[in-house]
């Protein structure tokens, strides 16, 4: 599985609709489960996001599905961020020259 990153901003129509926030995060979280994507942790945050969340996926067009498919609802708008982490770094490094 890959992790990435996703950096969220709501549109007109989320900030409208901020009381379902948490509800919408589950809806995300159901519809991203359907397609064997994990959503790790949700924080809605201070600062140029209003939130940020951490997801496994299987691969980049799943994990490009499953954008489109959230930023179809228009409720959010999204900056997604392949991430490594310390292991797979590591494999990365060891093939420079």
């Amino acid at each position: 599985m890959a992790k990435y990153i996703v950096l969220v901003n709501w549109t007109d129509q989320g900030i409208r609709n901020a009381k379902d926030t948490v509800k919408r995060a589950q809806a995300f979280r159901d519809m991203a489960k359907s397609m064997k994507v994990k959503v790790d942790e949700f924080f809605w945050t201070l600062g140029p996001y209003d939130l940020v969340c951490s997801l496994d996926a299987p691969d980049d067009e799943t994990m490009t599905r499953l954008g489109l498919m959230l930023g179809m609802q228009g409720n959010v708008r999204t900056v997604t961020l392949r991430a490594f982490g310390e292991a797979e770094m590591e494999h990365i490094l060891q093939k420079l020259a």
